[in-house]
């Protein structure tokens, strides 16, 4: 038997920092509005000729570099994300092209800011099984093509990025230890773009009526992220009989402060053990949690041996932790 680690991580996040004293000048809003609801005083929007499958080429190089791994190696690509370049062909047949990853087979996931947490769940289980040797995650996300500048309430919250991984098998006991994950089909609609597919095909009415953006019940999203991120933070610390001691650190999705705060309080783990950059950068989506991993990583905030606990909640609903022993 063998465990799967992470390798080697990258990420891009576009030069374009917009901040929220930018953000004022676009929409009727205030630095302290923004801040005070979600912690987030900038973030980068991607230039006029970057797509999320740029940015992901971007971040998978930088993976492969860090691991040591050539794109000829690589057994497949699979690319969360809830902003393909195109409906199809997928984000990840893209990204294969423009690595060469010649013997890579490659598929989006999309579970929005679930999408790396799912994307990593499945590409560990074909390393597990020995059908592949090595697979490229990404999760990139240009959440700045689809935000309405009219509503003041979401579109001060996202921002563009991608981050990748490369996972392969380790020593046993080491690596991706267990997860969790979930949906909740029934909360769809709070988290949505309501027009562009097959229930409610592009239009002059569409696109009149803006139902090309991305539209969120903040209200609901927010009592459901306060519910299921200390939910499953404390259901896979049970599961492998770990306290908040033997937690070196908490990478979660970035989207809020405040559901962080109270997701920490609620699981019984102090806060500081949650690594927090979405001040910098906001809500990227897919791209969060591996941006975040790789910053924290830099910084020396883990290092072999530690447990990091991985936790993405988000449109669909869906929801899904990581627990890995850093190999």
């Amino acid at each position: 038997m063998f465990g799967v680690k992470i390798s080697g991580m990258g990420s891009y996040l576009p030069l374009n920092e917009v901040s929220n004293a930018d953000m004022e000048k676009i929409v009727d809003t205030t630095d302290e509005w923004i801040t005070s609801r979600s912690g987030i005083k900038s973030r980068r929007f991607a230039a006029e000729d970057e797509a999320s499958s740029d940015m992901a080429y971007k971040a998978a190089l930088k993976a492969l570099e860090k691991s040591g791994t050539k794109p000829e190696e690589l057994d497949m690509i699979i690319v969360g994300t809830y902003t393909p370049d195109y409906n199809f062909p997928s984000t990840a047949c893209i990204l294969q092209g423009k690595l060469g990853a010649v013997n890579a087979w490659a598929y989006d996931v999309q579970a929005a800011c679930s999408g790396f947490v799912f994307s990593l769940i499945t590409a560990s289980q074909f390393i597990k099984n020995g059908s592949c040797r090595k697979i490229l995650i990404v999760g990139s996300d240009t959440c700045s093509r689809i935000l309405d500048f009219e509503d003041r309430t979401t579109c001060v919250l996202f921002g563009d990025g991608a981050g990748a991984v490369v996972i392969e098998k380790c020593n046993e006991g080491e690596g991706i230890v267990d997860w969790v994950a979930g949906s909740d089909g029934t909360g769809a609609d709070l988290i949505m773009m309501p027009a562009g597919g097959s229930k409610n095909p592009a239009s002059h009415k569409t696109v009149d009526n803006r139902e090309h953006f991305f539209k969120m019940n903040g209200k609901e999203v927010f009592k459901f992220s306060q519910r299921v991120l200390p939910d499953m933070i404390k259901t896979i610390m049970e599961k492998n009989s770990l306290t908040p001691d033997d937690i070196k650190i908490i990478i979660p999705h970035q989207a809020n402060v405040r559901i962080l705060e109270s997701g920490a309080k609620k699981a019984g783990v102090p806060f500081e053990k949650f690594f927090l950059n979405l001040q910098k950068y906001g809500n990227t989506v897919a791209g969060t949690i591996p941006i975040a991993m790789e910053e924290a990583y830099e910084q020396g905030l883990f290092k072999k041996g530690d447990y990091v606990l991985l936790s993405g909640f988000g449109g669909g609903l869906t929801w899904g932790s990581i627990l890995i022993k850093w190999a």
